[in-house]
């Protein structure tokens, strides 16, 4: 089933359907992503457009976490906490070669934090019910330092031990895409909304679309067209009231990255609190060090968001608090922005005390909007939406079935894979390409364990189109080590261009727009 991200095909098929579709989805990360799986799992004929690469923008940029939120359970959201802990294990059974557990470990400097961290964190545990990931407790100093040998000595009392999930959200994303696929929905990256069709009533029926590779308009009718755009949700609202009120007060994430040996275990840090009121994590992540994240109000949302000199600082500063070696600028191996949707509440100012619940918002013109939440809800997110959905469309009614639908590549014990787990079962066929052409199962890095096999599975089977796709999305080398990255550039490249029949040029524009690209990944650029 992994041949189902065809794009050519999905292409041909928007092209001759003459019927409206069930349900027009506008945007391809985690909630477009979801809603697609859910819609097409009910038997509704979806098709779902993505203005760049699928997970561009907010969905590849995560902590890389799969968690109810225990800053929320400190602010009383319980119901947000609860659903999310629920969708966390539902997450893990139906994707277990995606989801693994992760102990955090919470430093404990003042003698008042361990019973107050240790109440709360039981409390957690407790809400989670059948869905828990391990029980919680109480850390001496020295369980504590051979959990997290590189954490701050001077003054630690303790710590207390949890346990919640952690994913790789780009790869996550790539498989529901491909669960969806299987499902029956047409799915197309490159392709951009620009307007809104409208019926007799002054009802949007459909959309008009550029795809941005050949400039094709396409057109295309619907019985509801859904807005999961994320941060960009007001623009495509706009489409339709150009005087309707903003719905979203932007805010910046960010997160840096830094060798094994910063963080050496396969324990995580939490820190409660920091000076901006938010939660810290320093989290093992795919051989590296992950550090983030902040939360700065932003006025205007982009593609592709670039850490401010601020919120490098902060996170280096507070970092030094709790780790014995204190990273500095040229430690960073990578770093990357990510901006949340959160819904505004009065003037919108105080981001970091804004709801994480998600919002559908069904405006005059008919357009179904849905934004906010976070990636662990994603599922309930998507099984609301198409309720309301099917509701305003007049579709018949039809059960949601993805609490028990497993994602695409499902297989226990992937980890045996090695850095192919996140495949699952598709790993099989793309160790395939490697025994088929042995030059395709050549590392592109010794920094890095990609090989050339992936850049060829990424463009046949995940719609990789450019550089920034396989690098950024595919593989998570940007993310993990820009430099390194730079330096598989040329490599990816001339894989990419052999399996898309381009041409020298398109190889050398590749490489240009990666480097000026690859600029915003390092504090103090290239």
């Amino acid at each position: 089933m992994y041949r189902t991200l065809n794009r050519a095909q999905k292409l041909e098929r928007i092209r001759n359907h003459a019927r409206p579709w069930d349900m027009i989805i506008i945007g391809g990360g985690a909630t477009g992503a979801g809603v697609a799986v859910d819609a097409a799992a009910r038997g509704y004929e979806v098709v779902l457009l993505e203005q760049s690469d699928f997970g561009k923008g907010t969905s590849s940029r995560s902590t890389k976490l799969v968690h109810g939120g225990v800053r929320y359970l400190e602010r009383g959201d319980v119901p947000l906490v609860m659903e999310a802990l629920r969708e966390r294990g539902i997450m893990r059974r139906n994707a277990p070669h995606l989801v693994s557990d992760l102990a955090f470990v919470v430093p404990v400097y003042a003698w008042w934090e361990g019973p107050f961290y240790g109440a709360g964190l039981r409390m957690y545990n407790i809400l989670a019910g059948k869905y828990g990931f391990g029980k919680s407790r109480n850390l001496s100093k020295e369980k504590t330092l051979a959990a997290l040998p590189t954490i701050r000595r001077e003054g630690l009392r303790g710590g207390v031990i949890y346990y919640d999930g952690q994913f790789d959200d780009m790869r996550f994303l790539i498989s529901l895409l491909q669960t969806a696929a299987e499902q029956g929905a047409t799915l197309l990256n490159y392709v951009q909304v620009t307007d809104l069709k409208r019926g007799r009533e002054g009802v949007v029926d459909g959309v008009v679309a550029r795809e941005v590779e050949s400039g094709e308009t396409l057109q295309l009718q619907g019985r509801v067209v859904i807005n999961a755009t994320g941060a960009f949700v007001d623009a495509i609202r706009t489409m339709a009231e150009p005087k309707a009120l903003p719905m979203i007060a932007p805010s910046q994430g960010i997160h840096l990255v830094f060798d094994k040996s910063f963080l050496p275990g396969n324990r995580a840090i939490m820190v409660p609190h920091t000076s901006d009121g938010r939660v810290m994590f320093a989290i093992p992540w795919n051989g590296h060090t992950l550090i983030g994240t902040t939360d700065t109000p932003i006025s205007t949302p982009t593609l592709d968001p670039v850490p401010l000199e601020r919120e490098i600082d902060f996170i280096l500063q507070t970092a030094s608090l709790y780790l014995h070696k204190a990273p500095s600028r040229r430690d960073v191996l990578s770093m990357f922005a990510g901006i949340r949707p959160l819904v505004k509440v009065g003037n919108g100012r105080d981001t970091a005390a804004l709801s994480r619940d998600h919002t559908i918002r069904v405006d005059e013109s008919g357009l179904l909007t849905i934004t906010g939440g976070k990636w662990t809800t994603y599922r309930n997110m998507a099984e609301d939406c198409v309720n309301h959905a099917a509701m305003l469309g007049g579709l018949d009614e039809k059960s949601c079935v993805t609490k028990e639908l497993n994602i695409h590549g499902y297989l226990q014990h992937a980890e045996r894979l090695g850095h192919l787990s996140v495949y699952g079962s598709d790993a099989t066929a793309l160790l395939q390409l490697s025994q088929d052409a042995p030059h395709l199962g050549e590392r592109l890095h010794p920094a890095l364990p990609y090989t050339a096999a992936q850049v060829v599975w990424a463009v046949r089977h995940e719609y990789a189109r450019t550089l920034d796709d396989v690098l950024s999305r595919r593989t998570r080398a940007t993310f993990l080590n820009v430099r390194a990255a730079l330096e598989m550039a040329p490599r990816v490249a001339a894989l990419m261009a052999e399996e898309l029949e381009r041409d020298a040029d398109w190889q050398l524009q590749q490489l240009e727009s990666f480097r000026a690209l690859a600029r915003g990944y390092l504090p103090d650029g290239l």
